[in-house]
Order: C-alpha cells, then sequence, then structure tokens
C-alpha cells in the first residue's frame, strides 16, 4: 500500500515539475524568481 502511494506522490510531483517548467518556457524567464517577478508585472499575481 505505502509502495502504491509513494508511485502516485511521484508522478503528481512530476507533473507539477512539467507544469511550472512550461509556464517558465512559456514567460520566457530562467527560473521560478523571474516567473515570478514577471508574473508580478503583467498583473497574473499580486503581493
Amino acid at each position: 500500500m505505502a509502495f502504491a502511494i509513494s508511485l502516485f506522490v511521484t508522478s503528481q510531483l512530476r507533473c507539477i515539475s512539467n507544469h511550472i517548467s512550461n509556464v517558465m518556457q512559456k514567460l520566457n524567464v530562467k527560473g521560478r524568481s523571474q516567473a515570478v517577478v514577471e508574473l508580478i508585472k503583467l498583473g497574473e499575481i499580486t503581493i
């Protein structure tokens, strides 16, 4: 049971990582910090 749960969690983390990479590529940035700055400039997120 624990093995099945770990496989599920691992696949979910991979999916999230791929999503973040795709967003960074679309924003044309090299890191997560740059992505956050760019999203703030675009008005997509606020602090």
